[in-house]
């Protein structure tokens, strides 16, 4: 029997939730008989090394593109004619443009949406006088000349908000091949069975992962603790991850005296011991397309306390799994950090249906998904 043969198409293997995603997705696959795959990266960046190091990775060396002359990249072009893939998945939209270079006619496309691509959105008159959002929608308008308009794409959207941002921005015939498909992830790897079986103790362990970025917000992260330590609340906060504004976060940090209750260890690779070793997850992000990391904290047996990111309202469960807090108002904030802390009882029950509710979201069932998607035309 032929093997299905899928090709993954994506930016690169960075830290973030899509590329975590899709490196727990190909581990899947591999137990998978009936599948071959290939990861198609456009830059030679790839920061899960030991995780990957039996996955077949083709570096694309992507340069740009031209909305005059014709594209090519013929790494790309050999690539297809090699393996000759039944399904292409992109990911990042990057990976979606690169795409459209070269058609195949019997290949099932599959355009995942890690979150509202900004390159989808309507037209409006004021991207005339705006170039980015101008260019921006001349890209989409390019998809559509060269894919859509030639080859049915199955679109994924990974929270409500992104399908409903879907159903607003593509067109009658597109929407209709819009899957609302929730992250997996390998719940086994992070399950810890013996969560908070002990007493809790102070200090209270926060911990936090996220690029820094404007979107992440994690300057709010210590207005928090400025808050706690107002309060004389005894803490430790953690702050997972690298970016451009984390200079910035340690700075503010200083300006408060706040080192002792702060960590920044940059990046974590294996990031199981490090939310075993904490109380509550915290998260600060003002959008949050979905987030992997609300699932991994949850089977460590971790509360969420979170701002509202519109895509994180499809798993976070008020007095249930975590609080979501719909303002960004540090004092509320610490409020719920206190009010859970208190309540052992709470805390508890909380841990225990985080794991529960967690589980639902294992890799294995969401393959199970993405493989009758697959199968379409095969």
């Amino acid at each position: 029997m032929e093997k299905l043969r899928i090709l993954f198409i994506i930016t690169d293997l960075g830290k973030g939730g899509a590329e975590r995603y899709l490196v727990d997705l190909c581990k899947q696959l591999q137990a998978v008989n009936t599948v071959d795959f290939i990861i198609a990266s456009l830059f030679d960046n790839n920061q899960y090394e030991a995780e990957t190091k039996d996955f077949n990775i083709v570096t694309l060396n992507f340069q740009t593109f031209s909305f005059r002359r014709k594209n090519e990249n013929t790494i790309l072009k050999k690539l297809l004619d090699d393996f000759k893939p039944h399904v292409i998945h992109t990911h990042r939209f990057l990976g979606e443009f690169i795409s459209s270079y070269y058609i195949l006619k019997n290949c099932v496309y599959v355009c995942h949406g890690h979150d509202n691509m900004e390159q989808f959105a309507n037209f409006e008159w004021k991207f005339l006088f705006n170039k980015k959002k101008l260019i921006q929608w001349l890209e989409k308008r390019y998809l559509i000349a060269k894919k859509y308009s030639k080859v049915e794409t199955h679109f994924i959207a990974n929270s409500k908000h992104t399908y409903d941002f879907y159903q607003k921005v593509l067109s009658t015939k597109l929407k209709a091949k819009v899957h609302l498909i929730y992250y997996g992830f390998d719940f086994e790897k992070f399950f810890n069975p013996e969560a908070f079986r002990k007493e809790l103790e102070y200090p209270i362990k926060l911990i936090n992962v996220g690029s820094f970025q404007p979107k992440k917000n994690q300057m709010f992260l210590v207005k928090i603790g400025i808050e706690l330590k107002k309060r004389n609340v005894p803490f430790k906060m953690t702050l997972i991850g690298n970016g451009l504004l984390r200079q910035d976060v340690i700075d503010l940090i200083r300006e408060n005296n706040l080192d002792e209750f702060y960590d920044l260890p940059g990046i974590i690779h294996d990031m199981k011991q490090m939310y075993r070793s904490h109380h509550i997850y915290v998260h600060s992000a003002w959008y949050e397309p979905f987030g992997l990391v609300f699932l991994e904290a949850m089977a460590s047996g971790l509360p969420i306390i979170a701002l509202d990111g519109k895509g994180n309202r499809d798993i976070i469960e008020n007095d249930k799994n975590g609080y979501l807090i719909f303002e960004q108002n540090e004092v509320e904030f610490v409020d719920k950090i206190i009010e859970l802390w208190h309540n052992r009882e709470k805390f508890l029950a909380m841990s225990n249906y985080a794991q529960t509710f967690a589980k639902q979201y294992d890799m294995k069932k969401h393959t199970e998904k993405l493989l009758n998607i697959y199968m379409q035309k095969c």
